[in-house]
């Protein structure tokens, strides 16, 4: 059986104050207490650390050997606590959505925490994938969750998409289009341009975010979803709604984590963001009429 940290830096306590009442003053802890523990400690280590006497309590010779170990331990201890003291001491959740829900999140960052003495939190462009089962995050945003695992999942709003173009690119049927490369499109919604159009793309790029300021700058129309495309007011629908790449989102998290304090409040917040802007997702809110800007 190892000694406990606490039973050690108790014999630091009495060891250094020469005696059960010195170290009872010093802790608050009753003299019969500390000695039990002490003796405790000596039959835990099967070493006789102290030499009782009714002048108090004298090193042994092991117990001398002790007291030079407990100090470097000490030492370390402080370091540490001074080093984890420097740290926040408010929570942190993880959330990881694609590259256009992770903007949305950035945007309306206020409703999801209320700065210092709240919940930290970092949004995580989830582009390249995301293994949940890994801890790549603490909460995920996504339209396909886990079949297996141990996972809690709950449905959230449906995300429609639609075309959208700068309002100076004009209504010629031979107007550009822009893409991410095919090698980049990993969902449905960012393969439908090149699928469709692919001899009329004028541009490309590997970014997301990068596309998006290229349809704003009026290179080229693309696919976006309407929550992203409806509140930049740079730019105009050249589309209906594509009921075929409409999805259902869903907050992810591991079963494990989703009682902890944090999860849960983020999770509600994020539950009620997204149900507040629920027609906006779904392309039914005109520009200007946006909910948590």
């Amino acid at each position: 059986m190892e000694a406990s940290w606490d039973d050690l830096k108790l014999f630091l306590i009495v060891a250094e104050g020469g005696g059960l009442s010195a170290a009872s003053a010093r802790t608050g802890i009753s003299a019969p207490t500390i000695g039990r523990r002490m003796l405790a400690l000596e039959r835990t280590m099967n070493r006789i650390l102290f030499e009782r006497s009714r002048r108090g309590y004298e090193l042994a010779a092991d117990g001398i050997c002790l007291l030079e170990r407990v100090r470097e331990m000490a030492t370390i201890s402080g370091a540490i606590t001074q080093w984890h003291s420097g740290a926040f001491g408010d929570p942190f959740v993880g959330i990881a959505g694609d590259s256009w829900l992770a903007m949305f999140l950035a945007q309306r960052n206020k409703a999801l925490s209320h700065g210092p003495g709240d919940i930290r939190f970092c949004c995580f462009d989830a582009h390249e994938g995301l293994n949940m089962s890994n801890r790549d995050s603490d909460i995920a945003i996504i339209s396909n969750p886990p079949q297996t695992g141990n996972f809690a999942v709950r449905p959230s709003v449906h995300v429609a998409y639609a075309v959208y173009q700068a309002q100076d690119l004009g209504e010629d049927a031979d107007r550009p289009w822009v893409s991410l490369g095919k090698e980049d499109a990993r969902f449905a919604s960012e393969r439908w341009v090149y699928e469709r159009h692919d001899l009329e793309i004028y541009g490309w790029t590997n970014s997301p975010h990068v596309l998006f300021q290229m349809i704003k700058a009026g290179q080229g129309r693309s696919v976006l979803p309407c929550f992203l495309g409806d509140a930049a007011p740079e730019l105009i629908r050249a589309s209906d709604v594509i009921e075929e790449l409409t999805v259902r989102l869903h907050l992810v998290v591991n079963d494990d984590d989703r009682h902890r304090p944090e999860i849960r409040t983020m999770i509600e917040r994020l539950s009620r963001l997204l149900e507040d802007n629920r027609a906006l997702f779904a392309g039914e809110c005109p520009a200007g009429l946006l909910i948590g800007r």
